[in-house]
């Protein structure tokens, strides 16, 4: 049978989880100072005199590089439990991440042949 108040644990945390951010976000907007002058809106560049306008457009080559190294970096994070309780799960897990893999192997290809990988 299906029991509502075994929940009552996790309905507690929820709430005060999402409550404390919040919370935190209206006292700091209540009691900040609000001040918007010349020093406040210009952009900080470690105690150096800003130099030119502050918006400067990046290549997108950059964030390639960035999205091929966080795919392959959450694929770290998923395939190390997996790593550590292998001899546990079975062949079934085996081929499940064995096609995990592949597949972003498949990607990693793709991005290669498109020249995604290429700097200059």
């Amino acid at each position: 049978m299906f029991l509502l108040y075994e929940y009552d644990i996790f309905w507690a945390f929820l709430i005060i989880s999402s409550l404390i951010p919040i919370l935190a976000f209206l006292i700091s907007g209540i009691l900040a100072p609000i001040r918007k002058g010349p020093e406040k809106l210009s952009s900080y560049e470690s105690g150096i005199e800003p130099m030119g306008n502050a918006w400067l457009q990046f290549r997108i080559r950059y964030y390639m590089f960035a999205l091929v190294f966080v795919v392959f970096d959450v694929e770290t994070v998923f395939l190390y439990p997996w790593a550590m309780s292998f001899d546990v799960l079975g062949v079934s897990v085996f081929i499940e991440a064995l096609i995990f893999v592949l597949i972003l192997i498949v990607g990693l290809v793709y991005a290669w042949r498109k020249g995604a990988l290429e700097w200059s």
